[in-house]
């Protein structure tokens, strides 16, 4: 028995180890292709027909500021067109008529365009607006988005190149100082786009629209098989749909476009689950075609990592689960020591991750080490989502489907507290919640141990266990019972 769960806990290792390292080899490409930009494109003679599309369901709180700031943005009016694609089945349907009503009085051409049911979800109101859409390129935005008002003269200049099939842009935060757990998210999607999205597409790699802030070209979406509602991540597999035929994708990190992020954690665990979810159903969809078409073994395996990533999280838990047991064997039955050895080179992959988020950061703020100290924070909360995400993981694997669970969003900017958009926030205790703080209590348990054997080195990673577990396991708690 104590073989078989060191194997387990060296191969779980080695599946953390491999996508922790990996940060690294971005970083190589980052450092390599960092001299590497866009010429600066200009508006063509003949300004093309733009739509942009707002997909909405229960955004009461967000929505007209959406509306106002999307018609704010700098482009002539009879090359503009907007379409609000309500699925919504609140209030928000009245606020939103009313809303566009008066932006149609000022000369917007604005259409609203309610459906009665979400078949589909947002990517079936994304295809029904297509076809009604009269633009030559499609912007989307989701509710919780302030953009730019230079947004398009940024970036649909770049369509100038025929091949170019979708342009993104980076997100920015409007909200980032509200709170430990906003500051944590701002944390990990700047590494996700100033690193992921930059490298990859400097590089030559595949890279994902993601799902706002940014243009198609509306030849690009029907060519690659237009929007489908097989996976919850319609904008990632469209993305890899659309590169496979051959389209280029461009992101401009210097073009941003400002969000909200959710404030509440289970609003940021509803997020969670359906992105690792709907990423682990693009992979089962998308690899085997990566796999067959006709690219370079390299471009190859940056898919498999970009697609396969979220697979870590169940491995996040055997690790945790058994740590305390490792400890114990260690202890109490001798013979293992070169395994004990050789497993300190895993420390590796976690200082690949803080170099990783550390050229993040230093890339765009110039108080990146103030911001660094918040690393602790977002490793623990890291581990902590594992339970979150690994039952999305598992699902994915197995087939269970689910609907498409929209992220609430409560019209935060700054640190002003909002309350009245707590309407949207389901308060329950379920299983996940359970589990983990049955973890907090088993980490609790594993310091002690851990401290009573002198093993003091695996105490620190107890520790980030035990602040990810607990801190997320008390925040959905505290969230369930209203407080």
């Amino acid at each position: 028995m104590e073989t078989i769960i060191l194997i387990v806990y060296f191969l779980s290792l080695c599946v953390l180890f491999g996508f922790g390292i990996h940060g690294l080899l971005l970083l190589y490409y980052y450092r390599k292709t960092y001299a590497k930009n866009y010429t600066n494109e200009l508006m063509p003679e003949e300004v093309p027909k733009v739509t942009i599309q707002l997909p909405l369901y229960n955004e009461y709180f967000v929505v007209e500021r959406l509306i106002h700031s999307i018609c704010e943005i700098e482009y002539p009016k009879d090359k503009l067109e907007i379409q609000v694609l309500d699925d919504s089945t609140d209030e928000t349907q009245e606020l939103c008529k009313k809303v566009v009503n008066e932006m149609a009085e000022k000369g917007f051409n604005i259409k609203y365009i309610h459906r009665t049911n979400r078949q589909g979800y947002k990517a079936g109101a994304l295809k029904h607006g297509l076809d009604l859409t009269e633009g030559e390129y499609v912007a989307i935005f989701d509710a919780d988005f302030v953009p730019n008002k230079d947004f398009l003269m940024k970036t649909i200049p770049h369509f100038n190149d025929p091949n170019i099939g979708m342009v993104q842009t980076r997100w920015e935060h409007l909200n980032e100082e509200y709170s430990f757990l906003t500051k944590a998210q701002a944390l990990a999607l700047d590494g996700h786009f100033v690193i992921e999205q930059q490298v990859r597409n400097k590089a030559g790699f595949f890279i994902n629209f993601n799902g706002t802030a940014g243009v198609w070209r509306k030849s690009c979406i029907y060519d690659a098989g237009n929007w489908q509602a097989d996976t919850l991540t319609e904008d990632l597999d469209l993305s890899y749909r659309a590169q496979l035929k051959g389209w280029k994708f461009r992101f401009l990190n210097d073009v941003t476009s400002p969000a909200e992020l959710p404030a509440d954690i289970n609003a940021l665990k509803t997020q969670q689950f359906r992105w690792t979810k709907g990423a682990v159903e693009t992979a089962i969809k998308m690899l085997p075609n990566v796999f067959k078409a006709k690219l370079t073994p390299k471009v190859k395996f940056e898919c498999f990592m970009h697609l396969s990533s979220n697979i870590v999280f169940p491995f996040i838990i055997v690790v945790a689960l058994l740590n305390v047991p490792i400890v114990v064997i260690k202890n109490t039955i001798g013979g293992f020591d070169n395994y004990y050895n050789l497993m300190s080179v895993f420390v590796l992959a976690s200082i690949s991750t803080f170099l990783f988020y550390t050229y993040a950061q230093k890339a765009i703020h110039l108080d990146w080490r103030r911001r660094l100290l918040l690393f602790p924070v977002f490793l623990a909360g890291s581990m902590g989502f594992a339970v979150n995400n690994s039952k999305a993981v598992l699902e994915a694997l197995f087939g269970v489907k689910s609907g498409f669970a929209r992220t609430p969003k409560e019209g935060i900017v700054g640190t002003k507290k909002v309350v009245a958009a707590k309407k949207y926030m389901q308060r329950k205790i379920n299983g996940t919640v359970i589990f983990e703080l049955f973890m907090t209590l088993y980490f609790l348990v594993g310091i002690s141990i851990s401290a009573y054997y002198l093993e003091i080195a695996a105490i620190p990673f107890q520790l980030l266990f035990l602040m990810g577990f607990g801190s997320i396991g008390i925040m959905s708690l505290r969230h369930a019972l209203g407080k």
